[in-house]
């Protein structure tokens, strides 16, 4: 091949041109997946029903407000009742939800759930209402739970006597282990178990579930028996000062019907001094 032919065919060759570069722009961070780390979530509720039936709910509802009242003036007192309470950070499934606690030192406040790790301790009081579909997980896995995160005292009770025997259990922690507490048998329906920790007495009479001062033996009120004892108290007192007021307004008819009659006599004894002085001697 010629050295003309090979400048014509350079000539006429099509060579593939390069397109100029470019910066491509920085990519943004993608939040919707997941690009950053999103916070845990911590659910405030299972959806299911508070209590399987009222025999589970009223000794519940009464336990969290007789409480309640009872460290009515404790600010470091917290009471709750049916919470969920997780025990370990970044681990939404190690959660349990007690029927009834009570942790000494805690701030009085409301909470979505507690957080152990967010307050100054685990719960001091924890009390269990058995059921059914509960009995094995209060005996078994909860009570494995509650002592392992060191609950000083934990209780169940079982309010249809068919799962507990008796019907009203009691645990207290010595040397990182639960250990019975013993049961006061007052009678064939009658237990007792006593609360160090928040220095009341669990009372059970029959199908009865009542929280008592050991001192004066009166039961704890909750929030309906304690406004039926307002009421009557209020009652008392306006029966009070009505007797008050009655035994003043006798008095001073009294005082009155005394000086009227003093009167009478002077006015008597006037008239008979003055007969004596006109009539002859």
């Amino acid at each position: 091949m010629t050295t003309e032919t090979l400048t014509k065919l350079a000539a006429t060759s099509r060579v593939p041109s390069v397109p100029a570069r470019t910066e491509s722009p920085p990519k943004k961070p993608n939040y919707e997946s997941g690009y950053l780390p999103q916070p845990i979530e911590y659910p405030d509720s299972d959806g299911q029903p508070m209590a399987e039936s009222d025999f589970q709910f009223e000794p519940l509802s009464y336990a969290v407000e007789s409480l309640k009242i009872r460290f009515q003036d404790r600010p470091d007192v917290y009471v709750a009742g049916n919470i969920f309470f997780y025990y370990e950070e970044g681990q939404p499934a190690k959660v349990v939800a007690p029927d009834v606690l009570v942790v000494i030192g805690a701030e009085k406040r409301k909470r979505h759930s507690v957080k152990l790790w967010e307050e100054p301790k685990a719960p001091d009081f924890v009390l269990e209402i058995t059921s059914k579909s509960t009995r094995s997980q209060d005996q078994g896995s909860k009570k494995g739970t509650y002592e392992f995160l060191g609950v000083t005292e934990y209780f169940c009770y079982d309010p249809t006597g068919d799962y507990l025997d008796p019907p009203l259990l009691g645990y207290r922690l010595k040397d990182g282990l639960y250990a019975p507490i013993t049961p006061k048998v007052l009678s064939a329906d009658t237990v007792v178990v006593p609360s160090q920790t928040l220095g009341i007495d669990l009372h059970v009479s029959g199908r009865e579930f009542r929280f008592v001062d050991p001192i004066t033996g009166q039961a704890l009120r909750n929030l309906s028996e304690s406004e039926q004892q307002r009421i009557e108290e209020q009652r008392l007192r306006i029966e009070e000062r009505r007797l008050r007021i009655e035994e003043q307004r006798l008095r001073i008819e009294e005082q009155r019907l005394r000086i009227e009659a003093e009167s009478k006599v002077r006015e008597l004894e006037a008239r008979l001094a003055a007969s004596e002085k006109e009539s002859p001697r």
